[in-house]
């Protein structure tokens, strides 16, 4: 989990390298996390060019449905719109484990509400926060997740 906390009025896709800067993916067997993952599954909102570059830049692939007003100015532009960007709908849907984890982080008020006025402190209450979900995940998952 790589957290970056920010003002509430800032978009996320302007942190997004910052995030990926702090992703750290564990590997199998012995040896240092990888710092680059294979897939980035994300949502409409991280849907930029300068997100797509970046990713592409450093070998990573994008599973990013494209938005709505991008497709119709593409086809707009007819053959000088360029082609879609690819998208793996079916390893999409591996998204909602994402979702349902920042779901279950809103169970905790004060991640919710964000009564901690210090980003230090409200990035520590999310980490416990995230600490004590996986503590309550049943043990069968956590060693099923490690195999």
């Amino acid at each position: 989990m790589a957290v970056v906390v920010t003002p509430g009025n800032v978009d996320d896709s302007t942190v997004f390298d910052t995030v990926m800067d702090g992703v750290r993916v564990p590997r199998t067997g012995a040896g240092r996390p990888c710092r680059r993952p294979d897939a980035v599954i994300a949502d409409k909102a991280h849907s930029s060019r300068a997100i797509r570059r970046s990713l592409r830049r450093k070998g990573i692939r994008a599973v990013i449905p494209q938005r709505a007003n991008r497709k119709a100015n593409r086809l707009r532009r007819d053959q000088t719109g360029g082609r879609p960007p690819a998208f793996d709908r079916e390893l999409h849907k591996a998204r909602n484990v994402v979702a349902r984890f920042f779901d279950r982080l809103k169970q905790f008020h004060a991640i919710a509400t964000r009564f901690d006025k210090l980003a230090a402190r409200y990035k520590a209450g999310l980490h416990l926060a995230a600490l004590i979900l996986w503590l309550r995940e049943p043990i069968q998952d956590r060693l099923s997740d490690s195999a």
